[in-house]
């Protein structure tokens, strides 16, 4: 290699300062100053490991699917948590413990309607019926010891923030001794269900009528309707159950059907019975064989996390629903054609949630069935009138109204001058539930919604959803009991950030369209807050990581430094345990890289 020569950098020459420019007439010693240094305020080191986590005093309110869910998993995933889960009811399971009318059952298969770490292998019919659903969420809660943190017919009456203690008073009804107190909690997550607020309709006149009057979600199971004239108001799912499964019973049936709805044969090509779809005894006996149930189950599921294109204006997958919906109708009203006007809609499948209808057309189409659009003026002492003038006597009335849409809370929840279940009702300060990615709100520390608005993907399971969101909270509570947070509140910009994406994706979809449903709290082309913005798979990618950037925190030290209690006394209790494994990421095997430390990979 040819060597070159580098020319020599010129020496630098000092000028020597000229007298008054730069020469100082103060002495050496004088001449030097010490900068002042960067000063941050003092703080006190606290005697404790970092690996210490607080203990977190949480209130779960209900025990429904999600709140079962919520007292399986909370206490496994977050060390030191004291739980407690208030119910109303006098056991649990929600809308299964409260919904026992004539063929209430579970429109999707009951193989995927099933937490994803319990399966019950046993499902005697493929659409299980209420009583059998019932029987395995109660199960579970058995199983694993869920009562000890019960608190049964205990009725949440109000939640109230109080900033002096950063802690939330609950106002518990108890609704056995008819007495009210005052808990306090670190935490609430709410689990009351999107349903579980009942309502019977507010025609004039419904406190005159002297029939049976019932919601179905207070079924009275002593009145027998065999050779009774009833009414049903309402074709949602409960509706549309009921009068298929009564029709045969009854002497006469007036079914008040306000809206065009689209009847489905079955969800994810699963097709739905009016009889029993028994699952064959030689089945149930393979499922014994886990792999065999797993292949199975692995391929029933995964369908209903596909059918997101579906709900996307103009796609050919809605176009190919709407010709079959179409031609199911056409098929099975065969003998009353003029009811096929009457009830197919203008808007697309999907605008509102599809309901599989076994025996629904059936039912319509026998003699002692009349479909009525007309709307009502009033109830009568025997029966409803019609705006048209006409009255009908009934002996019972049966209302299928489900409850209430716009998602505000049951119950008062203040905190800074503010009420969510005002604001978030219909005229309210906000008139939609506004709330960062469906979980929590501004201004209501420590409170997170489970299976609340924009809580579920259109598509996927509700278990598998629940149990995701379930572990996107715990890693929340992990972080404030672990860092000495004492509030997490989302941040304004960061919730309308969330609400304006909301806004602009649900625009693409046939959702926003101009009809009434749960998902737009009933308002005909409103604002969809029922479901998350994109597929199951997609929500379940962004509930993986929390973007903590998105919350705001106060924190316990006195100081206000962030640092001051989460790290404590600058060690671990593991360390200081000569029989702790203190390196458990060293194993045996081929490791996968992508799982180092983490597995970040895994979706969903």
């Amino acid at each position: 290699m040819a060597t070159v020569d580098l020319p020599t950098p010129p020496a630098t020459a000092r000028a020597s300062p000229k007298p008054g420019a730069g020469a100082s007439s103060t002495s050496p010693a004088s001449a030097t100053t010490i900068p002042k240094p960067y000063e941050v305020p003092k703080i006190n080191i606290l005697n404790r490991f970092i690996d210490e986590p607080r203990e977190l005093n949480v209130v779960v309110i209900g025990a429904g699917l999600a709140g079962i869910l919520a007292g399986i998993l909370l206490p496994k995933k977050v060390p030191g948590i004291k739980l407690t889960i208030y119910e109303k009811n006098a056991d649990v399971a929600g809308t299964w413990f409260e919904n026992i009318y004539p063929g209430v059952r579970c429109d999707v298969p009951a193989h995927v309607y099933q937490s994803t770490f319990e399966p019950n292998t046993q499902w005697t019919e493929e659409f299980a019926q209420g009583p059998e659903i019932l029987e395995y969420w109660k199960g579970l809660s058995r199983k694993y010891d869920l009562y000890k943190f019960l608190k049964l017919s205990q009725r949440v009456d109000a939640l109230d923030w109080d900033p002096a203690t950063s802690q939330w008073l609950i106002n518990v009804h108890d609704l056995k001794s008819e007495t009210s107190r005052v808990e306090r909690a670190d935490f609430v997550l709410t689990a009351i269900g999107r349903f579980n607020a009942w309502k019977l309709p507010n025609y004039p006149g419904i406190n005159d009528f002297k029939g049976l009057l019932r919601h179905t979600s207070n079924w009275d199971p002593t009145f027998d309707v065999t050779g009774k004239k009833v009414a049903v108001i309402g074709n949602g799912a409960s509706g549309i159950q009921l009068v298929a499964n009564i029709q045969k019973r009854v002497k006469q049936l007036d079914h008040y059907a306000r809206n065009n709805t689209w009847v489905a044969a079955s969800f994810a090509g699963h097709e739905t019975s009016i009889e029993p779809k028994v699952i064959p005894k030689e089945l149930r006996e393979s499922f014994k064989d886990p792999e065999v149930y797993l292949k199975y189950r692995k391929e029933m599921e995964q369908t209903y996390f596909r059918g997101f294109q579906g709900w996307l204006k103009g796609s050919e997958i809605n176009d190919q629903a709407k010709e079959t919906f179409t031609q199911l109708a056409k098929t099975r009203l065969a003998s009353k054609p003029e009811l096929f006007e009457k009830i197919i809609p203008d808007f697309s499948p999907h605008c509102r949630r599809l309901t599989p209808g076994p025996g629904y057309f059936e039912a319509l189409s026998q003699p002692n069935v009349e479909y009525i659009q007309t709307h009502i003026k009033r109830f009568t002492e025997t029966g409803i009138e019609t705006v048209d003038g006409q009255t009908r006597d009934v002996d019972a009335i049966f209302c299928a109204t489900g409850a209430n849409s716009d998602m505000a809370p049951p119950f008062p929840i203040r905190s800074g001058g503010s009420d969510l279940s005002y604001d978030w009702s219909h005229g309210g300060t906000y008139g939609f539930p506004y709330a960062y990615m469906g979980v929590a709100s501004p201004g209501f520390p420590n409170l997170l919604f489970i299976h609340g608005p924009s809580a579920s993907g259109r598509s996927g399971t509700v278990p598998h959803n629940v149990e995701n969101q379930i572990t996107f909270f715990a890693k929340i509570l992990r972080k404030v009991s672990r860092e000495g947070i004492k509030t997490i509140t989302p941040s304004r910009k960061a919730t309308d950030d969330f609400v304006a994406y909301n806004d602009a994706f649900f625009e693409t979809t046939v959702l926003s369209e101009n009809c009434s449903s749960w998902y737009n709290g009933g308002v005909p082309g409103g604002r969809i807050h029922g479901l998350w913005p994109g597929s199951a798979t997609h929500l379940t990618v962004v509930q993986k990581d929390p973007r903590w950037e998105d919350w705001e925190y106060e924190y316990l030290s006195d100081s206000g430094n962030r640092f001051a209690w989460y790290f404590g006394n600058g060690s671990t209790r593991v360390e200081a345990d000569p029989q702790s494994d203190i390196t458990p990421y060293l194993t045996a095997g081929e490791p996968d890289l992508r799982s180092v430390h983490e597995n970040w990979w895994v979706i969903p």
